[in-house]
């Protein structure tokens, strides 16, 4: 996950409605969807079985380069790390690509606080009786184990807080984590919240045959290097860096906070794809 508001937070969440001293009589749309409905669900569980189907034959076929970018790489002239004869693995961010914060987003849904560092640290160190695993997640990431594939976290979350992330993976049903083998911090080098230097250690170790988020940055840093909203959605449909969803990268659902909820009216809707009723059009 890639921080939006703040630069050590796992998460962030979108502007909140106005303080009126009633909590709102739904939770937000983007809530309702990843967290209640039965289509977020099948997309994460499909998502989860294309990677497992994904990585079975890399484990049958044993590729020569992870998915990581090599040092020095583009989006549009991308090389990857060699992976010689390098122990294979998966790399996966942790809050809503295999966790779902459901206790903090109800405290955000119903404070209309949106988000507060803060209340994001208490919930990283007491909230691991109040997550879940995302659909799919924790059947597939037991399955790759048992493939000999090492399952590794790399996430934003802090390394003051290593222990009680651990247990909130555990609490989820995702499995151990053990923090500098296969848990990786904002906080474990001096990149912050960018995850490249922290990819680049898990690559020097193993043979990544894939890597999932819920954000571009849980991928590569690339895509958060100051790009307009238009311009870094053309990346991801531009080869090569198209070919590689759902074929080394796999993307899960986030609807409620992150990188990707940005751009105003002329970002999201050009003018040539513009409509209104007739004598209703600009």
């Amino acid at each position: 996950m890639i921080v939006l508001l703040a630069p050590l937070a796992a998460c962030a969440t979108t502007t909140p409605p106005a303080v009126t001293g009633a909590a709102p009589a739904n939770p937000p749309a983007g809530m309702q969807y990843l967290y209640g409905s039965g289509e977020g669900a099948a997309l994460s569980v499909q998502a989860w079985h294309g990677l497992l189907g994904y990585v079975a034959a890399k484990v049958r076929a044993r590729p020569a380069d992870s998915v990581v970018l090599a040092q020095g790489a583009s989006l549009d002239a991308p090389t990857f790390v060699p992976c010689g004869d390098k122990p294979l693995a998966a790399v996966f961010d942790v809050d809503e690509t295999v966790l779902l914060n459901i206790g903090y987003e109800y405290h955000d849904a119903t404070s209309g606080k949106g988000y507060n560092a803060a209340d994001w640290d208490a919930w990283e160190k007491t909230g691991e009786g109040a997550v879940a695993p995302v659909p799919g997640a924790d059947h597939v990431l037991a399955a790759l184990r048992k493939m000999g594939v090492t399952v590794i976290f790399n996430t934003n979350r802090s390394a003051a807080n290593a222990d009680a992330t651990a247990r909130a993976i555990r609490a989820a049903g995702l499995g151990e984590a053990v923090h500098g083998q296969t848990l990786y911090l904002s906080g474990d080098d001096a990149m912050g919240s960018r995850k490249d230097g922290r990819r680049a250690t898990i690559a020097a170790s193993y043979c990544v045959i894939a890597m999932g988020g819920d954000q571009l940055g849980d991928f590569s840093d690339l895509f958060n290097a100051g790009q307009s909203v238009t311009a870094r959605r053309a990346a991801t449909m531009t080869l090569p860096i198209a070919g590689m969803w759902g074929n080394g990268w796999f993307v899960m659902p986030n609807p409620v906070y992150g990188s990707g909820l940005k751009g105003g009216f002329d970002d999201i809707f050009p003018m040539d794809k513009r409509w209104a009723p007739e004598g209703r059009r600009p």
